[in-house]
């Protein structure tokens, strides 16, 4: 909703930028700018390779501080908080107010997510710190260049993991797959 946006880089130059595409469901959009020159930009890495116990950093904007580092280890891959299209990065790197948005980048300086939100008990930025995977972003890069928004395609059924538990009441013998728990009323699956 905003009406207009402002790209600053480190040299503190500025350029207005337009919208080139978003997508709400995980919080990403493209922007472009008019630059005279080529600009520096960094590489996407492949977040299917990370490894739970790399150290990887988060680049934000933190209370108006402008690139400012923290880092931190991955602690975690595939993690949900609730949305649809979760397939989170979990990581200790701290994640401040203003610091969302911003780059996780491992250690050969490729980003490798999109910091997104962080966990805390005490509302501060001492808890788990979740970034969407730049493979999920690279999905969808295509669309959101050519036609602005992104279309997924939806089976219409409600899935949760088998737990251990759910496979016992189920006489499964070890808990395996997924279970169809709903389907919904005039969806394709229906």
């Amino acid at each position: 909703g905003a009406k207009k946006i402002i790209v600053r880089l480190v040299d503190k130059s500025e350029f207005e930028a337009n919208v080139v595409g978003k997508d709400p469901h995980i919080d990403v959009a493209v922007i472009k700018i008019a630059a005279k020159e080529r600009l520096p930009m960094l590489t996407l890495g492949d977040s299917d390779n990370l490894q739970v116990g790399e150290w990887v950093m988060a680049v934000g904007n933190p209370f108006g501080l402008d690139s400012s580092v923290s880092s931190g280890i991955v602690s975690g891959k595939g993690r949900h908080l609730g949305q649809a299209y979760d397939r989170l990065i979990q990581t200790d790197a701290s994640l401040n107010p203003g610091s969302s948005g911003g780059p996780l980048v491992n250690l050969n300086g490729q980003v490798v997510g999109v910091s997104k939100a962080i966990v805390s008990q005490g509302g501060g930025n001492i808890g788990i710190s979740f970034a969407t995977p730049i493979n999920l972003i690279k999905e969808i890069l295509p669309q959101l260049r050519a036609e602005g928004k992104v279309t997924r395609g939806w089976a219409g059924l409600a899935i949760q993991e088998i737990t251990p538990g759910l496979a016992d009441s189920l006489g499964m013998t070890k808990p395996d797959g997924a279970l169809v728990a709903d389907i919904v009323h005039a969806g394709p699956a229906e």
